[in-house]
């Protein structure tokens, strides 16, 4: 039977394992602690010398470690591909395949059987790449991250292209920041902080809400009179949109794993930008029995004002999580 699994991507401890406050082992075990058992990680925040230097094995055994002696599972890395590093032109092809078998290597080493692909990777890349992937065991996953969507013609063109390759080592791992139905409150409050009058602010946040065409919104923030910051409010609404969760369904064969998306959780346990209630149900519509894994992205919101409660974030986010797919609260289990 299919079973939505939670876990945590480490992403949503950048503020903490940066300035020291957490270990690798503090980021484990809080997962731990609130039954996330699957763990997702971004290499170079994690494993210093990833990917430029290599890691020290000593860090990779303390990461098996630390995942047997709190239970965990070891669910996907994030990697980057620098086909940019070289000033005026891209990187080679084959350059480019043989970086991405790197960071399957580098997977195999962690034990994960995912690794996130940044969506501006070619398909013709990761189609060359899949069969070293079928190789070690490791899917490759494209991130389907607003502004792009499963409608979108560069995803729809990596679809045509992972069908065609008759691989089932490529597929998607889409992100939920793609369904954002309402305008985040922790970015109006970071606009208005930053000197975007509240009337403009209040415009962006209603024209976000009525769906009005972003350029429209862009034109008339500037004859409002905006300037600076203002057009910079306007401009995300170009890069974020209320897509539908129900657009996943097709692609479920093909989906492995989830990037949690939020930027704010209420004490009452809710996310009020995204629709987790419809996304959980659709996800059980289409049987995923993958990782949902909580990515907190509120933090270089509110930096700007106050030390960000990464962990207390997370933890509602997963209290959110666990009501969703019907899993009991400790205390509904005592009772």
């Amino acid at each position: 039977m299919a079973e939505i699994k939670r876990g945590v991507s480490l992403y949503s401890f950048q503020n903490d394992t940066f300035t020291g406050k957490m270990s690798l082992e503090d980021c484990i075990r809080t997962c731990a602690e609130f039954g996330a058992r699957g763990i997702e990680v971004i290499g170079e925040q994690t494993f210093w010398g990833w990917p430029e230097v290599g890691v020290d094995h000593a860090k990779v055994e303390e990461w098996h470690r630390l995942l047997k002696q709190y239970d965990c599972v070891p669910v996907a890395h994030d990697f980057m591909l620098d086909y940019k590093r070289y000033k005026g032109r891209e990187m080679p092809f084959e350059e480019q395949v043989a970086s991405v078998r790197k960071d399957v290597d580098f997977a195999a080493l962690l034990g994960v059987k995912y690794i996130r692909a940044l969506v501006s990777i070619a398909p013709e890349v990761l189609v060359a790449a899949a069969p070293y992937a079928e190789e070690k065991g490791i899917k490759i996953l494209i991130e389907v991250h607003a502004p792009l969507h499963f409608d979108h013609p560069w995803i729809v063109r990596h679809a045509d292209a992972f069908e065609k390759s008759g691989s089932d080592a490529l597929g998607f791992l889409p992100d939920m920041g793609m369904f954002l139905f309402r305008f985040p409150r922790v970015w109006k409050a970071k606009f208005e902080r930053i000197g975007v009058p509240k009337n403009i602010s209040d415009y962006i946040v209603k024209a976000y809400e009525d769906r009005v065409l972003s350029e429209y919104v862009i034109l008339n923030v500037r004859e409002m009179g905006g300037q600076g910051p203002a057009i910079a409010m306007a401009e995300t609404l170009r890069h974020n949109a209320a897509f539908e969760p129900k657009r996943m369904l097709d692609y479920m064969p093909r989906i492995h794993n989830i990037h949690g998306k939020f930027y704010e959780m209420d004490a009452d346990l809710t996310e009020p930008s995204i629709p987790y209630d419809d996304i959980v149900h659709v996800l059980e519509k289409g049987g995923y029995d993958g990782y949902i894994c909580s990515e907190y992205e509120g933090n270089r919101w509110v930096e700007d004002v106050e030390e960000p409660d990464s962990v207390e974030q997370v933890r509602r986010h997963q209290e959110m999580l666990k009501r969703l797919i019907g899993q009991p609260t400790p205390a509904a289990l005592a009772a």
